[in-house]
């Protein structure tokens, strides 16, 4: 697998800006070992002129790395009711990825009617050489594997897949083993890791459909007592999954984007299965 960075490690909690400039998550990402950068909107988006996600590209390029993943608009990673809204037109997202030399977006399904606006989404991306997937994600389409599946199957496209995140399936009371994974396998096309420690009384919230509301902590990938990463790797290991494998936790409020790059990479890696090239 190969570790890639996601600029929410710098993204401020609003998630529409980040916390430093973008060059310096590149060096970051270079200087312990990552192989891909994941961008989000608060980074260049939809919102963004062609002409500054093609420097952005550019720096990316000189970097040695590659785009791993883009999320190209605000409403998705927010999950809000506008989350879904892409998908009926999503030629601005495809331009985004196309600029940055990107062939993966996310996007995001809230209810039944959303399938039929990514059935139409995908054939255009299909046509641009793209693909789109939907993160493992509370409120969503994607909250449980079987739903998730079931879905999928409903979408039938062959350019539409899922983000494994074994942080909000630990949310939403589901499996994120092996067997889970193992599931997943014919639409996996990214892994988001993330870690939360549930905590009924914990200073955090996410509401769920199939479990209401859920309380946690964020921590750090490598504290004990929420997600089993050595599960997770051995996981993807034993599926042959050998595609990006993201580090995207949202840690403005646990430390700086120097300490979380590095000492995720460190960790990561301390668990086997990972690209060192």
């Amino acid at each position: 697998m190969k570790l890639s960075l996601s600029v929410r490690v710098a993204e401020a909690l609003s998630k529409t800006s980040l916390n430093v400039p973008f060059a310096d998550i590149l060096a970051l990402a270079v200087a312990h070992g990552y192989q891909g950068i994941c961008l989000r909107a608060s980074a260049g988006g939809v919102q963004t002129p062609r002409s500054e996600l093609v420097a952005m590209r550019q720096q990316v390029d000189d970097a040695g790395l590659v785009v791993s993943m883009v999320t190209a608009d605000f409403d998705v990673p927010l999950n809000n009711a506008r989350g879904p809204t892409s998908l009926k037109d999503i030629g601005p997202s495809l331009d985004v990825a196309e600029a940055l030399g990107c062939d993966l977006i996310r996007v995001c399904l809230k209810q039944q009617s959303d399938i039929e606006h990514a059935q139409r989404a995908a054939d255009l991306a299909a046509a641009r050489n793209i693909r789109l997937a939907n993160q493992c994600h509370t409120t969503t389409l994607f909250e449980q594997v079987e739903q998730s599946i079931e879905v999928l199957e409903q979408i039938g496209r062959d350019n539409f897949g899922i983000i494994y995140e074994p942080a909000n399936l630990l949310l939403c009371g589901e499996d994120y083993d092996e067997a889970a994974i193992r599931r997943l396998a014919p639409y996996l096309m990214n892994a988001y890791v993330q870690n939360h420690r549930l905590d009924p009384d914990g200073p955090e919230s996410l509401e769920t459909w199939c479990l209401g509301e859920r309380r946690f902590h964020h921590i750090p990938l490598w504290e004990a007592g929420g997600v089993d990463f050595q599960r997770v790797v051995d996981g993807l290991q034993a599926s042959e999954y050998d595609g990006f494998f993201t580090v995207h936790q949202a840690y403005a409020h646990l430390m700086g984007p120097a300490e979380a790059a590095q000492r995720s990479a460190e960790y990561l890696r301390s668990l086997g299965g990972f690209d060192t090239a």
